[in-house]
């Protein structure tokens, strides 16, 4: 008899970036295997990405009788899969606790795509719930190696590298859509374009990139070695009061800086773009990096997490919160068109090498399948 096709519940909490599109992208692809896919989050994120598979909104709400409500909910759905896939630690804890007690109880597999960063008592709590996740979990996956070896260390039952690959890197852009961009934006024609591509959130440390387009925007020499203005652009939205103060400061650093909220051209942008910089404290394998690698745009990026791995020698490396080291490191590069060039042709060899999304459905069919297979061993 042939073996049924696995049954996935997929869990996802709030999101709006790389992980909601990661996990849009594998549920997608996975169903379109045969496998039957069902996916639980909240409205924001339901209504954020295009799914391509049924979405359940029995994520945990406000009000006592409606949350009561979508735990039930989603207890059924656990216990009608075969694998619950929890992305993110909020979603890891929901489904262990959804799956405790199921009979028959499903496989848990938590997929780790950000660090742990709270510090006092919430990095203590945080902590706690690393552990519970790691030990309860059937798998834990990391999105960057750093995070495999917290399960491992942690006492995960299997801690597993899940690389994710970006839906959208190497997508074709239009012609004339550097002209188009730069023509929108009212950019000198001479302009070099720095170009970041994030949320609006602590983590990614908008104020080192802030002060490192101030301090090349000050420095002459830097200036004539460049021989162009240059012009930093920031994609994204995110928390409203550090965008409101960013701005601010941006208005007081006599560098030309440009917020332009969330924009769904990123390619466009890049392809706009002389260069693209990434300031995060803590990053897994981003996938604006991998689109930027993908375009051919130079990359100057922390090394945090798996940003070292994900780029190799196809880019330049700078110290977290750095501002004076990334400032030479763009004006380095500015002033070198030759280098940029090299940089450019390294980029989408290093980026060609990386698991396309095809590989990365296939090795998650095969998990899956694996961790069914044992799911049914116990019923």
């Amino acid at each position: 008899m042939a073996e049924r096709a696995p049954r996935i519940l997929v869990l996802v909490g709030p999101a709006t970036g790389g992980i909601g599109a990661h996990a849009a992208a594998l549920s997608a692809g996975i169903a379109a295997r045969g496998a039957t896919v069902a996916v639980v989050c909240p409205r924001l994120t339901a209504e954020r990405f295009v799914w391509g598979v049924p979405v359940v909104l029995a994520w945990p709400g406000s009000g006592a009788v409606e949350a009561w409500r979508r735990w039930r909910r989603l207890r059924s759905l656990v216990a009608t899969a075969d694998v619950v896939h929890a992305h993110g630690h909020q979603a890891g804890l929901l489904a262990l606790a959804a799956a405790r007690g199921t009979r028959p109880r499903p496989a848990v597999v938590v997929s780790w795509h950000n660090a742990v960063l709270a510090t006092g008592a919430r990095r203590a709590a945080s902590a706690l719930a690393e552990r519970l996740q790691a030990r309860r979990a059937d798998l834990v996956t990391g999105a960057s190696l750093d995070l495999v070896e917290r399960a491992a260390g942690l006492g995960a039952k299997g801690a597993e590298l899940a690389p994710v690959a970006s839906p959208r890197a190497g997508e074709r852009v239009p012609d004339g859509a550097r002209s188009r961009i730069r023509a929108e934006l009212g950019l000198d024609e001479r302009a070099l374009v720095v170009l970041t591509v994030s949320r609006i959130a602590p983590q990614k440390r908008l104020d080192v990139l802030l002060d490192a387009a101030a301090l090349l925007a000050d420095d002459p020499a830097a200036a004539r070695r460049v021989g162009a203005p240059v012009t930093w652009l920031v994609a994204g939205d995110g928390d409203a009061g550090l965008d409101a103060g960013l701005r601010a400061r941006a208005a007081r650093s006599g560098a030309d800086v440009r917020f332009l909220g969330a924009r769904p051209d990123v390619p466009e942008l890049l392809a706009a773009a002389d260069l693209f910089v990434l300031t995060s404290r803590w990053e897994a394998r981003a996938l604006v990096v991998q689109e930027a690698m993908a375009a051919g745009v130079p990359v100057v990026v922390t090394a945090v997490g798996g940003l070292p791995e994900l780029v190799a020698d196809a880019g330049l490396l700078v110290r977290e919160g750095d501002a004076p080291g990334l400032a030479t490191a763009v004006g380095d590069l500015l002033a070198s068109p030759a280098r940029r060039d090299t940089l450019a042709r390294a980029a989408r060899r290093r980026f060609a090498a990386l698991p396309g999304e095809e590989d990365i459905t296939r090795s998650w069919w095969t998990r899956y399948a694996r961790l069914a297979r044992a799911a049914r061993g116990l019923r």
